[in-house]
């Protein structure tokens, strides 16, 4: 289950507690990271989801399940590593991964500026947010700093609770939704 193979390009509908944002996937970036996000949308893995790193300038960061159960059955469920196809411009969105192979899982992050010294590093984005829907991911909040924010284990072992109660102002995912195969225009 959850190994679907996803369609060349997607749409994806993030609405958010600051507005709605719409994710454009592009499989040929990065194959196996677009099955991922495909399959983990579908089955509604982001929805009531925390913007729980906001670090101004660099990147906004997503994907720990609200629900700690969940958290716990994705926890090793690692994915390979793919060729860096894309650069990881403002917009784009790529997987969190330690310095580590093969250890991107379910944690996203979109490039708040063109961070290309990624690359290098082994991101490899799989779609972007256009320039409209980055009105939204400017505005969320991210006055906790990369420093003072949550713990990530506990956010797995605690879920929303836990980040609500430290962390009250941080933004989250309502719903992400499949909304079918991008336009032709899509462009980032």
């Amino acid at each position: 289950m959850l190994k679907d193979k996803a369609p060349e390009t997607f749409q994806v509908k993030v609405a958010t507690t600051r507005g709605d944002f719409v994710v454009t996937v592009n499989r040929a970036w990065a194959p196996i990271g677009a099955d991922r996000f495909y399959n983990l949308v579908k089955h509604h893995f982001y929805d009531n989801a925390s913007f729980f790193r906001v670090v101004p300038g660099f990147v906004v960061q997503f994907g720990i399940s609200a629900y700690p159960p969940v958290s716990a059955a994705w926890d090793k469920a690692n994915i390979k590593d793919e060729p860096v196809a894309q650069s990881n411009k403002r917009g784009y969105l790529t997987y969190a991964k330690t310095s580590m192979p093969n250890t991107r899982s379910t944690q996203i992050f979109i490039n708040l500026k063109d961070n290309t010294g990624l690359d290098q590093q082994g991101f490899s984005p799989f779609g972007f947010v256009d320039a409209q829907g980055m009105k939204v991911v400017d505005m969320l909040y991210d006055q906790y700093g990369d420093s003072g924010g949550p713990d990530q284990d506990q956010i797995s072992k605690l879920g929303k609770p836990y980040l609500d109660k430290g962390w009250p102002k941080l933004d989250s995912i309502k719903t992400a939704t499949l909304m079918g195969a991008a336009p032709e225009a899509a462009k980032p």
